[in-house]
């Protein structure tokens, strides 16, 4: 079962004459692992953010046709993949009882180490496409003249640290442009961009697109 995070599209339910359902195109076919106070298989992420990723393991990939062209996937099966359930194109299947999504590669957020992934897992991300997984510079407590700030009151972070980047986003000829941040770099990015993420010990991350990143930090800022 997943979270109720509110009105979501209907679940189509597969016949159960069929036992296998293969993808085409670029998408990916993921089982979605069950939600709970403590997630098992998906990513349980404690955060007020508008969107709200979880996760899945992929199953099957589609014939990689796009058009008249034909892409490569950099995903794998038994790879579990975070994506955001809201704002894209996700499908909700139900196969023999068990829940599955179709999914366009692009449209994930990134790959998890293990099956089975907790919110503990999410610094070890690796970003799917053009994304940019970024640890947030926790929000000033005061203000330049000494004032302490209720939380209400606290800008929202838009600086960070990049942790992982992915491979580049894809072009038409189906090549990866290559990336212009990299690990290590300190970033200021667009305040309302990405699917914000928090661990059990409350460190804040997010994933943006690499366009969302608005510019370098000279280290130390």
């Amino acid at each position: 079962m997943l979270l109720d995070f509110g009105p979501q599209a209907p679940v189509i339910e597969i016949p159960s004459k069929y036992k296998k359902v293969t993808p085409k195109g670029d998408l990916v076919l993921c089982k979605v692992g069950d939600a709970e106070e403590k997630t098992t298989g998906g990513v349980l992420l404690p955060t007020a953010a508008q969107t709200k990723p979880t996760s899945g393991d992929i199953v099957a990939l589609g014939d990689g046709r796009v058009g008249d062209k034909t892409q490569e996937f950099s995903l794998k099966v038994g790879e579990t993949v975070l994506y955001s359930k809201f704002g894209i194109g996700v499908t909700d299947l139900e196969i023999e009882d068990v829940l599955h999504i179709l999914i366009r590669e692009d449209d994930c957020i990134g790959i998890m180490p293990r099956s089975g992934a907790t919110a503990d897992d999410i610094p070890k991300l690796r970003p799917v496409g053009d994304r940019v997984l970024i640890k947030v510079q926790e929000a000033a407590d005061v203000t330049a003249g000494g004032v302490m700030l209720p939380d209400a009151a606290k800008e929202k972070p838009i600086s960070g640290t990049v942790v992982a980047v992915g491979p580049g986003k894809r072009s038409e000829d189906g090549s990866r442009k290559a990336m212009k941040v990299a690990e290590g770099d300190h970033v200021l990015y667009f305040k309302y961009a990405g699917d914000a993420m928090e661990t059990p010990k409350g460190e804040k991350y997010t994933v943006v697109h690499e366009s969302d990143v608005l510019c370098k930090l000279p280290a130390g800022q």
